[in-house]
């Protein structure tokens, strides 16, 4: 089987941290991209051909996957970039997620296989794929979705599947209404008909055999999603079968989400596990100095390698590589991303980067419920907590969404300033 990760597009609903980035660039609890999720679990299925397509602000993403994926030559595996290209064949770019594979499938094509599995690159979840490939082949299917039980409320932020007792996917209703389920329920575990989680989601995840795809692909030339419309089109000419997955998964689409996801991670015991010696995840090896902490306090908190704090009081964090805080701050809800380089370094001796000279939390400085992105430089004395309870806004080197204030890659934030 062959792993086809897609990279996405524009990301609008996570700006301002997708503006220079695609959203698998994204950073994750403090030292990994949204796009080793995928990989990891890619790598820990034993899959190791994996192609990863990308077209929007793909360059961070690109320099990552390729400094941190190399296979040795004797296994044949590989984390290719199949980055959108103009051809004889088209002259456009990926219009969705089945045009991009539909435009891919000539270096697909290139390597024997039986089955492809798409996956999406800005998800946070573990699962065996070859589990889902067993399900598959079990059930003599063509098309496999992987789905997960949701209740009603959650039901119309999803492509909601209807299926029979084989799981076999009977119905495909896009986002349907609250005042609609009706009649859209799905046979699932009594475990969840007691919860309520009787809907079946989309997670758009999808096993095809190698044959079906191309075949799918070629006969709806104008169909360019495939959840929207290739898999909707399946139903009923092909055999389109559900998996049913019960374990922790999160679509990190909006700035909210991301926030959330970050600060769940940093808890006791969190519903996603960052501690799994069984199925770790993989990211770029940084060969950074362990954190170093002095007379601070520090509660439910991530802190990535590389990083100083000095005399200050962190509680439900996420603390970025490299990151610096000086004396007398105090940050509570927030998730840094880091820095690219340190705040000491002397910006002559280091690599050419974008950037403030010294990147990093000034002292006395006050963070609550925000986003700091990577390399920004926020003064002494600056309070960043929100206290209006503004949902959405901008200023000088900050945006404001889903109530939460986001200051941005490289922003330099005078001292005293105040958000």
């Amino acid at each position: 089987m062959l792993a086809v990760i897609l990279g996405g597009g524009a990301g609008t609903r996570l700006f301002p941290l997708t503006s220079d980035r695609a959203k698998p660039a994204v950073p994750l609890a403090g030292k990994y991209r949204l796009v080793d999720v995928p990989i990891s679990n890619c790598i820990n299925s034993g899959l190791d051909r994996i192609f990863v397509v990308t077209q929007f602000n793909s360059a961070s993403l690109n320099n990552h996957t390729s400094r941190s994926y190399r296979f040795d030559r004797f296994r044949g595996g590989f984390v290719t970039i199949l980055a959108a290209e103009q051809t004889l064949a088209s002259e456009l770019w990926y219009q969705g997620t089945a045009d991009a594979v539909r435009q891919s499938m000539p270096h697909i094509r290139s390597y024997p296989h039986d089955h492809v599995i798409i996956l999406s690159g800005d998800q946070l979840y573990t699962m065996d794929y070859c589990e889902m490939l067993a399900h598959h082949e079990r059930v003599g299917a063509e098309i496999t979705v992987a789905v997960t039980p949701v209740e009603a409320k959650e039901a119309p932020g999803f492509g909601i599947l209807k299926t029979d007792e084989e799981h076999r996917i009977t119905e495909f209703h896009e986002k349907p209404p609250l005042h609609d389920l009706e009649g859209k329920e799905s046979p699932v575990s009594p475990e969840m008909q007691a919860g309520g989680r009787v809907y079946l989601a989309s997670m758009g995840i999808y096993i095809f055999n190698a044959n079906v795809l191309r075949d799918v692909l070629d006969a709806r030339p104008d169909d360019h999603d495939f959840g929207k419309e290739i898999i909707p089109g399946a139903i009923g000419q092909r055999h389109v079968t559900a998996y049913p997955f019960t374990g922790y998964w999160n679509d990190i689409g909006t700035i909210r989400s991301f926030f959330e996801t970050n600060i769940m991670l940093a808890q006791p015991k969190p519903d996603f596990n960052l501690y799994d010696a069984n199925r770790p995840l993989y990211t770029a090896a940084r060969m950074l100095p362990p954190a170093k902490l002095t007379r601070s306090k520090i509660e439910r908190t991530i802190i990535g390698e590389g990083s100083v704090i000095v005399d200050s009081e962190i509680t439900d964090a996420v603390i970025g590589v490299r990151s610096f805080i000086d004396r007398g701050t105090r940050i509570h809800r927030s998730v840094l991303l880091g820095s690219d380089y340190y705040a000491w370094q002397n910006p002559e001796a280091r690599d050419p980067v974008q950037g403030p000279a010294n990147p990093g939390i000034g002292e006395g400085t006050r963070i609550e419920s925000a986003i700091v992105d990577r390399n920004a430089s926020i003064g002494k004395g600056c309070v960043i907590v929100n206290t209006e309870g503004v949902q959405e806004g901008e200023g000088p080197g900050f945006h404001i969404r889903d109530g939460i204030v986001v200051i941005v890659k490289n922003a330099e934030i005078p001292d005293g300033t105040v958000i």
